[in-house]
């Protein structure tokens, strides 16, 4: 069959959004002739949206415009119409603020034709703008092409929550039934994913970048992902999980079902621990409250599986306390990497355990599992300075199993945050200490070489058994460090600099070079303690 022929229906939704839904619009119908017609469902827009989208579909016949007569509240009722109207054999689904990147459409066809199956997959990537880094979104999974005869074959598929980055044989939709949650239902992609897969659809895999993800994060009104400062969003994450295990469940796909657990522990759950000090103490005490909740309606064999995972130590302590506690080292194993902090407490028989204060918590996994894949702690502290700035690493023993494995050095380097660029690179030896319970290491950082910026420390810890271990660093803090410096520098005069510690506890670095780089970001600054 020929992909060209015009056999795919683009759903586009959006509300209040006249800034981008025409891009939206135009990406889809630059597809080419395979895209038989773009479906743009505006739910009652007050800003002018519908008017640019009457406007466009005068001039472009494949547009069809469909104006809801009261705003739903949500995504899925106008995806909802999307589906019912749609002529195509095959639809896609894109949201009014996100793109299709070139050839997305050709690819994801060519596939499921090729293949005959009822889903095909691709990779999506979030775009953070204006700055432009993007991330793949579920890379692992879009490594290479694939063909998944159900989807119990490949669990993994229960964490690609997204319903963006696929074509659908609309015919599969409709005989099944395979719908969004009406009105305002948050995170609506759980349940419909849950609902596909349920479904035992045929899927093809593909490694092409089909959808980009615009995350913007200084949005008058954020997105739904983005919005997680009020406990509300965090009640609508667990209950669609829930829905989605739910649905799994009662198709008969266990496996799948535990999949959306292990995903639960491994993202989300990590996801809003790392931000739980950002928070009022109202919100800690509520979302603990309602974590806890949730956590005791998993099974004992959603643990058992990788007890060692972070999310799953997490969900141990949360469990093991009625309130909040270890807030600090909570939000330090939920980063990427994990860290463990100290002190590593014992049981009276010599078992590892969370603390002495909860030695119900075990951490006997530790002591099976490889070095390179425990959670390593190591302390970092940058003094910048004007005659030489040196950065100083320590690394913690971990219940005798970095010793085991014998640290040897540790690889830095300083990445640029948007542009993902190396600006510094260099190895310097660990040297144990005199107790043997730590390694040090001391390296000298060329502040002019960065230039201006935002700067991530990651560090690669290389043992002599011939493993090695990325690890982000803890941000030390204390007299001196983590304090804004003005340093000279040759190349540009001054640099302000300012080490400081991220929302994960990792050290970073801003840095900003000459004078008007300084009164920018003082200006910055000051608009910051204005508002």
């Amino acid at each position: 069959m020929n992909p060209h022929h015009a056999k795919v229906s683009v759903v586009v939704i959006g509300y209040d959004d006249a800034a981008h839904v025409a891009d939206a619009v135009r990406s889809a119908l630059a597809q080419g002739p395979a895209v038989g017609e773009v479906i743009a469902v505006d739910d009652r827009s007050t800003d002018g949206s519908a008017e640019l989208l009457d406007g466009l579909a005068a001039a472009e016949p494949r547009l069809r415009v469909i104006h809801r007569p009261a705003n739903s509240g949500g995504c899925g009722s106008p995806r909802n119409d999307g589906i019912d109207a749609a002529t195509g054999r095959y639809l896609m689904f894109l949201d009014s603020d996100d793109v299709l990147p070139p050839g997305a459409v050709d690819a994801l066809l060519a596939a499921a034709e090729a293949h005959r199956v009822q889903v095909a997959s691709g990779l999506c990537v979030r775009r953070e703008l204006p700055s432009g880094r993007e991330v793949p979104w579920e890379r692992a999974l879009y490594a290479r092409p694939a063909l998944i005869s159900r989807p119990s074959r490949r669990l993994r598929l229960a964490h690609d929550t997204l319903c963006v980055n696929k074509l659908y044989r609309t015919d599969f939709l409709r005989e099944h039934g395979i719908r969004f949650p009406e009105g305002r239902y948050p995170y609506e992609d759980f349940v419909f994913t849950a609902r596909v897969l349920a479904a035992a659809p045929r899927i093809a895999l593909i490694p092409e970048t089909v959808y980009v993800w615009h995350v913007r994060r200084d949005a008058d009104r954020l997105s739904i992902s983005l919005d997680r400062a009020g406990i509300a969003n965090w009640r609508a994450r667990t209950e669609a999980n829930q829905a989605a295990y739910e649905i799994l469940l009662g198709a008969g796909e266990k496996e799948l079902a535990r999949a959306v657990h292990a995903k639960f522990l491994d993202h989300e759950l990590r996801m809003y621990t790392r931000e739980l000090e950002l928070r009022t103490p109202e919100y800690r005490s509520d979302w603990w409250d309602l974590t806890r909740g949730y956590l005791s309606t998993f099974e004992a064999a959603d643990f058992a599986l990788n007890p060692a995972a972070p999310g799953r130590l997490v969900a141990r302590v949360i469990l093991a306390r009625p309130a909040p506690c270890d807030l600090p080292r909570l939000k330090e194993l939920a980063a990427r990497p994990a860290r463990l902090l100290p002190p590593y407490a014992r049981a009276g028989d010599g078992t590892p355990v969370w603390s002495p204060d909860l030695p119900e918590v075990t951490l006997e996994h530790f002591l099976g599992r490889p070095a390179h894949l425990l959670p390593a702690a190591v302390d970092a502290e940058l003094r910048p300075r004007a005659r030489g700035t040196r950065l100083r690493l320590r690394l913690h023993e971990l219940y005798g199993r970095m010793a085991e494995a014998g640290p040897a050095s540790v690889d830095v380097e300083f990445v640029h945050r948007e542009q993902q660029r190396v600006g510094l690179s260099g190895t310097a030896a660990l040297v144990a200490d005199r107790y043997g319970d730590s390694w040090s290491a001391e390296t000298a950082v060329e502040l002019s070489a960065l230039g201006a910026g935002t700067w991530d420390l990651r560090l690669v810890v290389r043992f002599r058994d011939g493993t090695s271990r990325e690890v982000s660093a803890h941000a030390l803090g204390g007299p001196g460090l983590l304090r804004r410096r003005v340093v000279p520098d040759a190349h540009h005069g001054v640099l302000l600099v300012q080490p400081y510690r991220t929302h994960a506890g990792a050290l970073g670095l801003r840095t900003a070079s000459g004078w008007r780089g300084m009164t920018e970001v003082v200006s910055r600054r000051l608009r910051r303690l204005l508002h």
